[in-house]
């Protein structure tokens, strides 16, 4: 029986693309006054929200799904039971 916490979660995503086979990870948030304004990935790139949604729905970044609050998209952790690769967990980067 699938996890009810888990379901609810889904339904927040407006898109969840299939990452294709040399997908990047996100590493780090990048935020400025707490709010997250950008990803760092595993190359050490770091993208803002828009640059990361549009990698995000071609299949480049692994893990996430696009969601949406108050008119714009943000990427957001796809639901798995483990709060271990969440990425609220994450630390922070400044560039």
């Amino acid at each position: 029986m699938p996890d009810k916490n888990i379901s609810l979660s889904m339904n927040a995503f407006k898109d969840i693309p299939e990452p294709n086979a040399n997908a990047q990870r996100i590493t780090a948030l990048k935020k400025e006054s707490g709010r997250v304004t950008g990803y760092q990935l595993t190359d050490g790139r770091i993208l803002d929200k828009t640059a990361a949604v549009a990698l995000a729905r071609q299949g480049g970044i692994a893990g996430v799904g696009v969601a949406h609050r108050n008119g714009g998209e943000y990427l957001k952790s796809i639901p798995d039971g483990s709060e271990n690769n969440n990425l609220s967990s994450l630390p922070s980067v400044t560039d």
